[in-house]
């Protein structure tokens, strides 16, 4: 892949260019880890979903003991 019929690097372009995949595969690992990380630490909660969800559960829960289900 590095000696194209046609083409002639020469050997410190040739050094560069056959490490290039590794290091590249390295870089996006590192920047998926840091975007990942970012996302993580400022992550929002939604406190009025969250007392939303609770009443809906509540809800549920008083249904299924008028039809008699014991928890």
């Amino acid at each position: 892949a590095l000696a194209p019929p046609g083409l002639r690097l020469p050997a410190p372009y040739r050094q560069a260019l056959l490490p290039l995949p590794v290091y590249l595969l390295v870089a996006f690992g590192c920047y998926s880890l840091a975007t990942v990380g970012y996302r993580l630490a400022t992550f929002n909660d939604c406190e009025e979903a969250a007392a939303e969800l609770q009443e809906h559960i509540s809800a549920a829960r008083e249904d299924l003991r008028r039809r008699g289900l014991r928890f």
